[in-house]
């Protein structure tokens, strides 16, 4: 069964993209532009401005948004509504305060981590509680800008992590591994010890914490900012790894800790101190120090602390209650994996002023609420406010007076999340606030009053606006409308619509797909670009906007075609874990399906079916030619994972477990032990600085593949990272794909 966005303009589109004899379609085709690489990467962004860190200032005077400006889409500037005025203004004009001073390593990393390395600017920001003032860090120095335009410098010498505490009275940051603190507007010092070993830093969140647990900061301020937790860890035990940062002029090595699958962590620990430093006690975290800190939260009074523990081999998340006087604790509930896989940590909970908690778990094998009340008898403490087939995407807010619980959810469709709500006091009626025209994702303010809202849909780039608690747009904060000067109306004519549709697995289950087609004619046969991911938890296949990437890759007369393999996300546990313990196998089958659901399509040429990955992605090329040769025309691994033992252990053993204890689990998923059943023309790419994939899992790749005679492509990128795009470099990698795939014969019918 097919899927068509339910709009106006979509349905106008999947009438144009079909073929036609109608003259005005064919009119409407000649006379719009063709989209090309050289254009998808210029500014101004074809998806139009798109606004980040959207927020409400805490009098709710104040809309701020980073805006990113025409002639430089990776730059952001910070820009202001004023809701009473009814106006806009910059705020804070990155170019102009900026120093240009290049950004610290440590920096540079944790942007890449955030995966925002490619922007500049200003990329956070943060209201002091009066509404006055807000804090800018930007090029490594610390600012706070009033709203009458005056700026002071607050500190500077490449600092890291800064924040305001909850009333703003002391701002904070990391500077040479320790933690400093000041009253705002004074000059801050460190607050914790200066450390002999350089391998010690406090108020900074570990590499896994940052790269796979989604934890980027060490540091939390009390809701009165009477006190402040803080992060401690150690890397002396973990493994150096030296990773090459091979530039165009240059080559810089860098003596990095990397926990690799198999190997120590870091020696985590975590303080409770005073503003100042004094008064420092430790958390007892328990006596298994080969622990995970996942999560740390202060009740809404700041008399309790909780702290989610997670097991190394994350199969049990504690949440524990710390007393903040003392540091001592105890287990108030524990989850354990479903399905006897692993835990996702989440960030959809929140703690209530009556001492209760809204916690997200999958205990039913669906994520959903629940809510947990510790003062309830034992036997009835839990009460679960979500149930179904179907999961909950995002905690959006909560408004505690009113009882009303604002999430975003699948329920109807696990391509479109929605926005619902429901009554704490009623939870089993949900009522839905948006249009399932878009897909959603949402926040809302502490209070549960205003919504901010992002849609977008197969044909509409994201769209940002504030609304009621009924859900009642009350104000555009970026329309994004495709009319007008909109960079991408010009293309509106050509664009082609996305067709959705099931197929089955080998076992029975269904899998969801998404193909965009150019214009075709009668009785002709095109060729597919097959992108995939295929890693866990990730889903690629929904109704929103999917950049103008897609479009210009049908302009070249290539079907875009993606499935989501069993193992992505918003499926539920037993979906999800199909790769527990097997990368590398279920979802190269899936993959498959859809390869050969695609050889018995009418325009389909079977011969010319590319496949294309990029990280995860890359390392799925490899295992799908390596287990159905003949079965890809051609195949693209980007940044790929070649051996699993090279990467991070929060991530990996999550997925295959501990390489001390399953050696045979990392040796059957390897892309590196069939290389020679590789017949199919192979692109590989590489940035040569990555830090995430290191440059070694290709270089291993490369020997094994010339030690068994087996002929490939590469194209390297000096001085990239994860990340290999910009306004020349992406348009060289995209030319170089095609390129490559011409020369093998996999083009467009004349």
């Amino acid at each position: 069964m097919r899927f068509v966005l339910l709009s106006a303009a979509a349905a106008l589109l999947a009438v144009t993209a079909a073929p036609s004899g109608s003259e005005t379609v064919s009119a409407v085709r000649v006379s719009a532009p063709k989209l090309s690489f050289d254009r998808v990467f210029a500014s101004p962004s074809l998806s139009g401005a798109v606004p980040r860190g959207v927020k409400l200032s805490p009098d709710g005077r104040w809309l701020t948004v980073l805006r990113n400006r025409d002639d430089d889409r990776e730059r952001y500037d910070l820009w202001g509504f004023d809701r009473k005025a009814g106006t806009w203004r910059m705020l804070v004009d990155s170019a102009a305060l900026s120093s240009g001073r290049e950004l610290s390593e440590a920096e540079k990393m944790q942007r890449e981590r955030q995966r925002i390395g490619d922007l500049k600017g200003v990329v956070t920001y943060t209201w002091r509680d009066d509404s006055a003032a807000i804090l800018v860090p930007l090029d490594g120095e610390l600012f706070l800008v009033h709203l009458d335009g005056r700026s002071e410098k607050l500190g500077g010498g490449d600092l890291l992590n800064p924040a305001l505490s909850p009333k703003g009275r002391y701002v904070s940051f990391v500077r040479d591994r320790r933690l400093w603190a000041g009253k705002a507007g004074a000059e801050a010092r460190p607050i914790t010890p200066a450390e002999a070993a350089d391998t010690v830093h406090w108020g900074e969140a570990e590499f896994v914490a940052q790269e796979e647990m989604g934890r980027f900061g060490g540091t939390w301020w009390a809701p009165d900012d009477g006190r402040v937790a803080v992060e401690r860890f150690d890397d002396a035990g973990v493994g150096i790894v030296t990773r090459t940062a091979i530039g165009a002029e240059s080559t810089r090595t860098f003596q990095q800790r990397y926990p690799v699958a198999g190997s120590a962590n870091s020696d985590v620990s975590l303080f409770v101190m005073n503003p100042d430093g004094s008064a420092r006690v430790q958390v007892d975290l328990g006596p298994d120090k080969d622990i995970y800190l996942a999560r740390v939260d202060w009740a809404p009074d700041g008399k309790t602390l909780y702290v989610q523990r997670q097991n190394r081999a994350q199969t049990v998340l504690d949440m524990l209650r710390v007393d903040p006087a003392t540091g001592k604790s105890q287990v108030l509930f524990t989850e354990k994996a479903a399905d006897k896989s692993w835990i996702n940590l989440s960030d959809n909970y929140r703690f209530l002023k009556d001492g209760s908690l809204v916690w997200w778990s999958e205990r039913d094998g669906f994520g959903h609420l629940y809510r947990y009340d510790p003062r309830r008898h034992p036997d009835n403490q839990w009460q679960q406010l979500t149930k179904g087939a179907w999961v909950v995407a995002g905690l959006v807010g909560i408004d505690e007076k009113a009882g009303r619980v604002y999430f975003t959810s699948t329920r109807g469709d696990v391509l479109a999340a929605q926005i619902d709500v429901l009554d704490l006091a009623r939870p089993g009626k949900i009522e839905r606030l948006s249009d399932p025209g878009y897909v959603y994702t949402a926040g809302m303010d502490k209070a549960g009053q205003t919504l901010l809202v992002t849609r977008s849909g197969t044909s509409q780039p994201p769209q940002v606006y504030i609304a009621d608690s009924q859900g009642k747009r009350l104000a555009w904060v970026e329309e994004n409308k495709v009319a007008g000067q909109h960079p991408y109306a010009p293309f509106l004519a050509s664009h082609c619509a996305a067709t959705f549709g099931t197929i089955k697995a080998a076992d029975g289950t269904v899998l969801h797909w998404k193909m965009t087609t150019p214009v075709m004619k009668p009785g002709k046969k095109y060729p597919v670009f097959f992108q995939h991911y295929g890693g866990p938890s990730a889903q690629t296949v929904t109704r929103g906007w999917a950049g103008p990437l897609t479009q210009a890759i049908v302009a070249k007369g290539y079907i875009f075609f993606e499935i989501d393999n069993r193992g992505s996300e918003n499926r539920g546990v037993k979906f999800g874990s199909a790769l527990y313990r097997a990368m590398g196998s279920v979802e190269v089958e899936d993959q498959k399906a859809g390869a050969q659901f695609l050889k018995g399509l009418p325009h389909v040429d079977g011969g010319k079916i590319a496949t294309y990955g990029w990280s995860y992605g890359g390392y799925m090329t490899l295992k799908m030619l390596q287990a159905d040769p003949g079965l890809y025309a051609a195949g693209i691994a980007g940044a790929p994972v070649t051996r699993w033992e090279l990467y991070d252990t929060h991530y990996t053993e999550r997925y295959l477990g501990d390489p001390r204890l399953v050696a045979q689990v990392y040796a059957k998923s390897n892309a590196l032990t069939d290389v020679g059943r590789i017949k199919d023309p192979l692109l590989l790419v590489h940035g040569m600085a990555d830090d995430n994939v290191v440059f070694e899992n290709s270089s291993m790749l490369i020997s094994a593949m010339q030690g068994q005679a087996v002929p490939f492509e590469m194209m390297l990128y000096p001085g990239y990272t994860h990340r290999v795009s910009g306004p020349k470099v992406g348009v060289h990698l995209w030319d170089t794909v095609f390129a490559f795939l011409e020369r093998h014969g996999v083009t467009p019918p004349q």
